[in-house]
């Protein structure tokens, strides 16, 4: 449970790639089994079509296809899942947000339009007409730089007072100032940390882990939730000693060969599932099997016990 400040319970929150078969088409059996596989290994909060789950790319009918199965998958007890929602055009992000409210959703993942850096009012009008439109949901805000638009804490601090129902925020950053700012000036929200800012975030108080390269082995990721929780520093500095040498598997096996998020995280699907296809949707370029046998290569040579 989050704590009584708290809009949203702190936990690690991980996401859902998309596998396509040769022809592009969703290999529905592959991603159930992902998706329960990630239950079983403790993760209870889900979600699709982030970055690394290609929702830039998605057409409105994979869109549904999709978020059908996933609602079929997280509809367990005590199990959240949430839908992103990432266009150009605010009113695609709104029939989105109908269409998936028909389907039984009430909980979905906010990125700023990127065609154009939002301005402050435009800024005010994506949350009135996405949060303030659906009072009956919760909305957490993915904050990445390919909007070219940061959200200060600050800002979430003044949002979070307008709209009851924005609940968190994703931030990929282990700047201590823009850290310190989320976990000061919007203290009801539950900020969401990837790995190497989530221990200073941690030590600061009450924050959710977003997992990245550390899903390859989710028990020792739990570790460090654990560790983050319990405000364990010398737990946190132990574990996060292995960070570098993780980052560095992948970068060397990918090399220059992909860019996108999802391509790195397919990487981590496929340690846990050999099937896992490792393709993206097209233009973009996922990593080869050769690529990704060496990336398994280097983690059974120099970090064995971050497999599964």
């Amino acid at each position: 449970m989050p704590s009584p400040m708290k809009r949203y319970r702190p936990c690690i929150l991980a996401t859902c790639c998309v596998p396509w078969n040769e022809r592009f088409e969703f290999e529905e059996d592959i991603f159930r089994r992902s998706v329960r596989h990630q239950i079983a290994c403790g993760i209870r909060d889900l979600y699709i079509f982030g970055t690394a789950g290609e929702g830039y790319a998605v057409t409105e009918r994979q869109f549904d296809e999709i978020t059908r199965v996933f609602l079929d998958e997280t509809r367990g007890e005590d199990i959240q899942g949430m839908v992103g929602l990432i266009s150009q055009s605010l009113p695609t992000v709104i029939e989105r947000i109908e269409r998936v409210h028909d389907m039984g959703a009430r909980r979905f993942q906010l990125s700023l339009p990127s065609w154009g850096v939002l301005n402050d009012v435009e800024l005010k009008t994506f949350f009135r007409e996405t949060c303030g439109r659906f009072p009956d949901c919760e909305f957490l805000h993915y904050n990445l730089m390919r909007t070219g638009r940061i959200v200060t804490g600050e800002e979430y601090g003044h949002l979070a007072e307008l709209y009851p129902n924005l609940v968190a925020t994703k931030n990929s950053t282990a700047d201590e100032a823009r850290l310190t700012s989320l976990m000061k000036d919007a203290p009801q929200l539950q900020h969401f940390i990837t790995e190497g800012g989530f221990a200073k975030a941690a030590l600061m108080g009450e924050c959710g882990f977003l997992i990245s390269f550390t899903s390859t082995n989710f028990a020792r990721a739990s570790d460090y939730f654990r560790a983050g929780r319990g405000q364990d520093a010398a737990q946190l500095a132990a574990i996060a000693r292995d960070f570098d040498g993780l980052i560095a598997a992948f970068k060397e096996a990918v090399g220059s060969t992909a860019h996108m998020d999802g391509a790195f995280d397919k990487l981590f699907c496929r340690v846990h599932d050999a099937q896992f296809p490792l393709r993206l949707l097209p233009p973009y370029e996922g990593v080869s099997v050769e690529r990704f046998d060496r990336y398994l290569a280097l983690l059974r040579q120099t970090l064995p016990h971050w497999l599964p």
